[in-house]
């Protein structure tokens, strides 16, 4: 294995500063929760939390908070993704691969739309309040 350098660990660090900050719930107005527990796990939910991280990033959206819980009762559809926008219902997603994270990132939190082909949860429009 090749030995790190001061720049590659000074790289690092940053990369990992990054990460943390991401499940600091200081100034953060969205929430996305990851089904972390065995059957999320088993199913892919590390992937998924890993390409929800990355595309955040890439985006530099610094006002959601990540973070991860444990089995959210739906393991028939993990991994699972709820995701918590100001103005917009909760919404649960099923089967959230790397792909879907990307769009949940694009379409849900930037763009406000939802991705009616993964959602597995919503409240009924009848107790959502219109703004």
């Amino acid at each position: 294995m090749a030995k790190l350098t001061l720049d590659d660990l000074r790289k690092m660090r940053g990369e990992k500063q990054k990460a943390m900050e991401m499940r600091d719930n200081s100034n953060k107005d969205v929430q996305v929760i990851v089904g972390m527990g065995t059957c999320g796990i088993a199913a892919g939910a590390k992937d998924t939390f890993t390409a929800l991280v990355d595309t955040l990033t890439e985006k530099g959206l610094t006002n959601v908070l990540i973070r991860q819980t444990g089995c959210m009762g739906l393991c028939h559809s993990e991994p699972t993704v709820e995701v918590v926008v100001p103005g917009m219902p909760a919404v649960i997603y099923g089967h959230v691969d790397a792909a879907t994270a990307k769009e949940i990132v694009e379409k849900h939190i930037v763009g406000h739309n939802l991705i009616e082909g993964k959602i597995l949860d919503r409240p009924s429009v009848d107790i959502v309040k219109n703004a």
